[in-house]
């Protein structure tokens, strides 16, 4: 099991994934929105999405859990 953790400070723009979907390693996942950017965070592993810790619109701090995969 992986947690993904968000690479920084900022807001969750996109979720792209739900509980269940089929990933593999570097599919994008979420999208958050920091510092006027767009920041893609991507899959560490092939796996399963077990479980989304967040909505879109929150905020969240650096290395907050955003899912994990298993």
């Amino acid at each position: 099991m992986a947690d993904i953790l968000a690479p920084m400070s900022g807001n969750i723009w996109k979720i792209l994934v739900k509980p269940g979907d089929p990933v593999t390693e570097d599919d994008e996942l979420i999208i958050m929105e920091a510092m006027k950017m767009e920041i893609p965070v991507t899959a560490p592993q092939t796996g399963t999405v077990k479980s989304i810790l967040v909505k879109e619109g929150e905020p969240v701090e650096a290395e907050s859990v955003l899912l994990t995969i298993t």
